[in-house]
């Protein structure tokens, strides 16, 4: 697929669109980019008007900054679709792109009028203590690296989305009024009662976990495809 672009005021938006219906926009998480969500486009939601998307920093999107947040990454989204004439859209992220779904729909519920977030955390210690640990090892390694005069920044940036709260309070969960779907997967890097939590501040949302998958691939299991078929349909 032709990847395309969309100038905002300090960021180069990587895209590749696909399809016709209704609008769907896909999400990645962390270190991934758009190209996780090609089969989708062209098998899975083919039905759909697609819109694949590069964070700023990831795949082929730039910035002309290292600032990376899951809240800024929201306003990119919201702004994409300012920019393209999206009015309403349905959206499913993973992992961090399912933390920019949670922005979307405290934000503004009225254009993400169905919102799909797979292995959402919105506090860091929502992830697994074990996955919490390493992750923090990593960190400090790349600090280190940094300090010896290594070009760090933008990987430390990066890596630190995992590591701190994103900024979305319990009082911000339960005054959301989206319609949505959280997904997790059985053996995930996201704590289950962190994700049942999510599920009971959120109005209106549905939670289901997948048997049988990890935090890696939950997002392109057939179940997890036929649940989100059935949620936006």
């Amino acid at each position: 697929m032709e990847t395309k672009y969309l100038l905002l005021d300090d960021a180069k938006i990587a895209y590749c669109e696909y399809g016709s219906g209704r609008n769907l926009l896909l999400l990645h998480g962390n270190l991934q980019n758009k190209k996780i969500f090609k089969k989708h486009q062209l098998e899975y939601f083919s039905n759909f008007h697609t819109f694949a998307i590069d964070s700023r920093g990831f795949g082929q999107s730039t910035s002309d900054n290292y600032e990376y947040s899951i809240d800024r990454y929201s306003d990119d989204i919201i702004n994409f679709c300012k920019k393209l004439g999206i009015n309403k859209t349905s959206v499913i992220g993973f992992s961090d792109g399912g933390n920019i779904c949670l922005f979307l729909a405290k934000k503004h519920p009225e254009i993400f009028e169905k919102i799909v977030a797979i292995s959402p955390n919105y506090l860091a210690n929502g992830l697994t203590d074990k996955t919490l640990k390493l992750s923090n090892r990593i960190y400090k390694m790349f600090l280190f690296l940094q300090k010896i005069k290594f070009p760090m920044k933008k990987i430390i940036n990066k890596w630190g989305l995992m590591l701190f709260d994103i900024g979305i309070t319990d009082n911000d969960l339960k005054n959301i009024n989206a319609n949505m779907l959280i997904i997790h997967a059985e053996n995930d890097l996201i704590k289950e009662n962190h994700i049942l939590e999510m599920g009971e501040l959120i109005k209106n949302c549905k939670v289901k976990k997948i048997e049988n998958c990890t935090h890696t691939n939950v997002f392109k299991k057939l179940e997890t495809i036929k649940e989100i078929l059935e949620f936006i349909r």
